[in-house]
């Protein structure tokens, strides 16, 4: 399973142009269909965060006029609108090398408890900065914004834990056949089940890397693989001793994160991401850039985390 990174969706800048999104995505495709080349089974999930952040700057200027498309439908639109251009992309990529595998694209679920306590605290910042003006115009609509930075507000909404990929046996079908699928994307849709067994979608975004760690495992991976912009995980980044992390055990791992070794909002959640994977008993995990994936899985190249 491959969770590819925002930067892996955009432009340059996080640019969501289509121009810039559509070669952003043929670029990725590329290396997905060389690993489809050399004989790999390969799951797609993405993240969304740039497009949606895009969705809700329309909602914030036509709200006057429109009524504001929720969070649970950004998250669908992005999965429909990605997965547009990666299946074509695909297509490219796969014929060109002769592959002959048809790419898919599910839309996917992902349960969440209503009584989750991330509901009651919003923490996940989305959408753009905003002077303290706007902040409180939007504020006025029910969105919650905190001042990041001095002067700079963002919204914040709930960033719930994912419990269950509901869509996971629909995509195993489809891998069963044969096809190369695309999943997950932007965490899932959030959904919530009522006393009643009802599903409801929830305001709420759900972490790309905990949902692609859920999907592999519920699927039985063999490998979970984050594609970011670095080749490597580092410790100590920025001293004079900074180094990348190659192979690593479980052990070897938790001791850097108790050591604060990677931060919070940028490789923290990738690494506590495959630590977790393999935790649940996955048999390997890897952090690398999209272009060294295939000499990843080969022990070659990336941070690889194995039990």
């Amino acid at each position: 399973m491959v969770a590819l990174g925002g930067n892996a969706m955009t432009g340059p800048g996080e640019s969501v142009r289509a121009d810039h999104q559509i070669a952003a995505v043929e670029a990725a495709a590329e290396q997905i269909a060389a690993l489809a080349n050399d004989g790999h089974q390969v799951l797609i999930s993405h993240g969304n965060g740039p497009q949606v952040g895009n969705i809700l700057a329309k909602n914030d200027l036509a709200a006057y006029v429109l009524t504001p498309v929720p969070l649970d439908w950004c998250v669908a639109n992005t999965q429909g609108s990605i997965g547009f251009i990666l299946l074509n992309a695909l297509d490219r990529a796969l014929a060109r090398r002769r592959v002959d595998m048809r790419p898919a694209v599910v839309v996917t679920r992902a349960l969440v408890e209503a009584d989750d306590p991330a509901f009651d605290n919003p923490t996940k910042p989305i959408g753009r900065y905003v002077d303290e003006a706007t902040a409180e115009r939007l504020s006025h609509f029910g969105q919650v914004l905190r001042e990041i930075e001095p002067g700079r507000f963002r919204r914040v909404v709930p960033s719930p834990e994912p419990r269950e990929i509901l869509d996971a046996p629909a995509i195993d079908a489809l891998l069963k056949a044969g096809l190369l699928v695309v999943a997950g994307g932007g965490g899932g849709i959030p959904v919530t089940r009522d006393a009643e067994g009802v599903l409801h979608g929830a305001e709420a975004v759900i972490d790309k890397d905990l949902a692609s760690v859920l999907l592999a495992r519920q699927l039985g991976a063999d490998a979970l693989v984050l594609a970011t912009n670095v080749d490597n995980a580092w410790i100590n980044w920025g001293k004079d001793d900074a180094a990348p992390l190659g192979e690593v055990g479980l052990d070897e791992i938790r001791r850097h994160e108790a050591d604060g070794q990677f931060g919070a909002g940028s490789m923290g959640p990738k690494v506590a991401a495959i630590r977790r994977f393999v935790e649940d008993g996955g048999p390997m995990g890897i952090i690398t850039a999209l272009d060294k994936i295939g000499d990843a899985l080969e022990g070659n190249a990336g941070t690889v985390l194995r039990g």
